[in-house]
């Protein structure tokens, strides 16, 4: 088995906001799908008939797929789907891959990225470093993969 990717972080070039943004609606086009996917079985498990909106087990298993979905894709390859037709790699600070706890960390840094109408997305735009709101409070970065010889 092969030891895990690193980045050499002098070299890596960050993401412009557009790629950003383009492989976040590749992500969430994947994500509805998964999304409909379990909203069909719970319709399934409840009779056929609509999940009532205050089913709180339904919400929180639509919250654990999503990040179920980024957790597992980031800690292993560092990669969603949208990530890797973008060439978009997430590493650590140091150019190390992620683990769970620096994953976990990202998720929920992103939601403050959000919240204000994804001002933390735009500040990619005035940053320095061209990193995000969730890049900073988490210690990740996305960097640009070279494209593959051919």
């Amino acid at each position: 088995m092969s030891a895990p990717l690193e980045i050499d972080m002098w070299k890596a070039a960050p993401p412009g906001l557009l790629r950003r943004l383009a492989s976040i609606f590749y992500d969430s086009l994947l994500l509805i799908a998964i999304l409909f996917i379990l909203g069909g079985i719970g319709v399934a498990m409840n009779g056929g008939e609509a999940i009532p909106s205050d089913n709180l087990v339904f919400r929180a298993t639509l919250l654990l797929a999503i990040a179920l979905f980024f957790l597992w894709f980031w800690t292993h390859g560092g990669q969603t789907l949208g990530m890797r037709a973008w060439r978009l790699r997430l590493v650590t600070d140091t150019g190390a891959p992620l683990d769970y706890r620096a994953a976990l960390l990202r998720l929920l840094s992103a939601l403050v990225s959000w919240l204000p109408l994804g001002l933390g997305h735009l500040w990619v735009l005035m940053d320095p470093d061209h990193l995000a709101w969730h890049d900073r409070l988490s210690g990740t970065r996305l960097v640009v993969l070279q494209k593959p010889k051919r």
